[in-house]
C-alpha cells in the first residue's frame, strides 16, 4: 500500500528537493563545495561585488547562514570580502582567480542538472511547472507568513 503522505504536495516538493540536493552534493564534492555555496558562486559569476545582504535576499536565506557560507568559501580561497567605504557593517563579495577557474564546472553542472530535471518534459511543460511552483511559493508566503528575506524577486 502506498502511503497517503505523498499526496501532500509539500511532502512531494520536499522529497524532490532532497534528491536534487543529494545529486548536487555528489557533483560538487570534488570541489569541496556544498550546494548552497555553489549557488553563491553561481550568483557571483553573474555579478561580482554583491553585498552579503543582497546575496541573502537573492537566495532567500538569513544573513547569519550566508555569513557562515561566505566565511567557509573565503577559507577555501574561492572568494574575498571587501568592506564598503561608507558602512563598516557592509561587505562586498568578489571571486578569487581560483573560483573564476570553476566557471566551466559551474556551467556544466548547471546545464547537466537542468537537462536531467527536465528530461521528458516539453518546453511548455517546464514553463508550466515553473509557473505552478511559483504559485505554490506565493501561497506559502501568503498563508504561512515569511520573513522579509523571502522576497527574492529582483
Amino acid at each position: 500500500m502506498v502511503s497517503r503522505v505523498f499526496d501532500n504536495i509539500g511532502v512531494l516538493i520536499h522529497t524532490v528537493d532532497l534528491e536534487i540536493t543529494q545529486y548536487m552534493k555528489n557533483q560538487l564534492a570534488p570541489y569541496q563545495l556544498a550546494p548552497e555555496q555553489y549557488l553563491i558562486l553561481a550568483l557571483l559569476l553573474e555579478e561580482e561585488g554583491m553585498s552579503q545582504n543582497c546575496i541573502a535576499r537573492q537566495l532567500g536565506k538569513d544573513k547569519s547562514s550566508i555569513t557562515r557560507m561566505i566565511v567557509s568559501l573565503e577559507g577555501k580561497e574561492y572568494i574575498r570580502r571587501v568592506g564598503c567605504p561608507n558602512d563598516r557593517r557592509c561587505f562586498k563579495v568578489y571571486l578569487t582567480d581560483k573560483a573564476k577557474e570553476l566557471r566551466e564546472v559551474v556551467n556544466t553542472i548547471s546545464i547537466a542538472t537542468r537537462e536531467s530535471l527536465s528530461k521528458g518534459l516539453t518546453e511548455e511543460e517546464t514553463s508550466e511547472l515553473r509557473r505552478l511552483l511559483g504559485k505554490v511559493r506565493d501561497n506559502v508566503r501568503k498563508e504561512f507568513g515569511c520573513p522579509g528575506f523571502c522576497n527574492t524577486d529582483k
